[in-house]
């Protein structure tokens, strides 16, 4: 097994260089080739449906935006891109502080990933919110970071995700018509 002092370590810099699509985790670069089935697609595009209309019909007034696939720039060799991003604030670019929610939608290719290196780093970064949607088992599951901590707020196939984000806005998503 090689050694961590052995790989090399990228920064944001030589990220924005690359051509195609990846992540920068801690240095090292992830491909994220191919991109996303049309399952996947198609589900991102439900929740980020569902959740514009909640916040339409919740929170009019308010300053929460929503991102597919937008990069958020975690420090100077930590680039991730979540499935989907909800913000108190509108962003220009880049994400560039922790959102209040992060939707990742996980696949085979993405399980290690996404219940791994992207969990911690959503804990550690202190993201409110951590949903993950799986579309082969029809199910989510729901993290809320409580004294530093992520804990299991939901875990089903069926029922309704409440997600209180910036100030107060609340939105609902009813799992099964997601799917």
């Amino acid at each position: 097994m090689l050694e961590a002092r052995y790989l090399p370590a990228y920064t944001v810099e030589d990220y924005k260089r690359w051509k195609g699509d990846w992540e920068l985790i801690d240095g090292i670069p992830f491909a994220m080739t191919p991109s996303p089935l049309g399952k996947h697609q198609k589900l991102t595009a439900k929740i980020s449906h569902f959740i514009l209309s909640e916040l339409e019909k919740n929170c009019p007034e308010s300053e929460i935006s929503v991102y597919v696939e937008l990069d958020w720039i975690v420090n100077d060799i930590t680039v991730l891109r979540p499935d989907i991003s909800v913000t108190c604030k509108d962003v220009e670019e880049f994400i560039k502080e922790p959102p209040e929610v992060v939707f990742e939608v996980v696949s085979k290719s993405t399980v290690l990933k996404d219940e791994g290196l992207k969990f911690g780093i959503y804990e550690r970064e202190k993201v409110k919110y951590y949903i993950l949607v799986y579309p082969d088992i029809k199910k989510a599951r729901g993290f809320e970071l409580k004294n530093s901590k992520y804990e299991k707020f939901f875990d089903s196939d069926t029922g309704t995700l409440e997600l209180n984000i910036c100030k107060n806005c609340n939105v609902k998503l009813e799992i099964q018509k997601l799917f």
